[in-house]
C-alpha cells in the first residue's frame, strides 16, 4: 500500500466551518514496528494544502526511530524522533515504507478498534 492510498483508506474529515476542515490520519505503522504519523492538509505541510484525492506532497512526524530517508526534511535536526518533517515527498514516504517492510494494516486496525491510534507524545 502506497501513501496515497493510506490516506485515502483512512483519513477522517471533519468540517470545522464553512471553507476550513480538519483532517487526521491514524499512525502509519510497518511490519517492521516503525511508526510515523503521516498528515495532510489544510495547515499542515503538505502539497496540497487541502484535502484532496492525491498528494506530492506531506508532513511527516515523530518517527519511532530516526530515518535517513527523512533527516534534510527535519525541523529538529537535533532531536529526529521528536520532530516534525514538512514537505515530504510522497515517493519519499512510499520509499520509507517499502524500506520497513510495508504496512501493517492489521496493527492500524487494531489501534483504531481499541481507540489508540494516535501515538501520545512524551
Amino acid at each position: 500500500m502506497l501513501i496515497n492510498e493510506f490516506i485515502q483508506k483512512y483519513r477522517i474529515v471533519t468540517k470545522l466551518v464553512p471553507s476550513m476542515t480538519s483532517s487526521y490520519n491514524p499512525y502509519v505503522v510497518c511490519k517492521d514496528g516503525f511508526e510515523m504519523s503521516v498528515q495532510t492538509g489544510q495547515s499542515l505541510y503538505s502539497e496540497p494544502r487541502d484535502v484532496a484525492d492525491s498528494y506530492e506532497e506531506a508532513e511527516v512526524g515523530f518517527p519511532s526511530t530516526e530515518e535517513s530517508l527523512l533527516t534534510s526534511y527535519a525541523e529538529d535536526e537535533e532531536n529526529l524522533c521528536g520532530t516534525v518533517y514538512g514537505y515530504v515527498p510522497c515517493t519519499i514516504i512510499d520509499e520509507v515504507i517499502k524500506k520497513h517492510g510495508g504496512i501493517d494494516e492489521d496493527a492500524i486496525q487494531e489501534r483504531i478498534d481499541a481507540g489508540t491510534s494516535r501515538k501520545k507524545i512524551a
